[in-house]
């Protein structure tokens, strides 16, 4: 009789056990699903886009380079912000392929230095929202 309530307690603390471990690891797994930010539909992209028309610009080394972008924002009242500082925009571009060479814009991480570098410039110009990543579109360094 000894045995059998001895056990029988020790199979009620395993199953209660059991059940707090089991809460504990779904509450856990729950508050690192809302921690992540779902990565937006490329729809949600598009909407919160600018596109900056071809430019062409000499650089620090007497090369030329044709080139376009577009820029992701991080909400509509950025976009529309963008959009009105278009000239800036360009501007920025302009005066940061002036400083390159031809060798500072070959390659992958060439481009990508590019596009990071613009993305803080033209952040320095916002107030109503950021960019949140510049997307070289086309490229010709001649």
């Amino acid at each position: 009789m000894k045995n059998n309530k001895l056990l029988m307690i020790m199979v009620v603390l395993l199953v209660a056990i059991a059940l707090v471990g089991a809460i504990a690891l779904t509450i856990v797994l729950k508050m690192s699903d809302e921690g992540k930010e779902k990565e937006p539909t490329i729809e949600e992209v598009l909407k919160t886009t600018v596109d900056v028309e071809e430019i062409t610009t000499n650089l620090a080394t007497n090369d030329f380079i044709r080139i376009s972008f577009k820029i992701q924002t991080d909400g509509k009242k950025a976009k529309e912000e963008l959009e009105k500082r278009d000239f800036q925009v360009k501007n920025i571009i302009i005066q940061e392929l002036s400083e390159k060479k031809v060798e500072d814009l070959q390659g992958k991480e060439g481009k990508q230095k590019l596009e990071e570098t613009l993305k803080v410039d033209i952040n320095k110009l916002m107030q109503e929202g950021k960019v949140v990543k510049v997307y070289i579109t086309q490229s010709l360094l001649q």
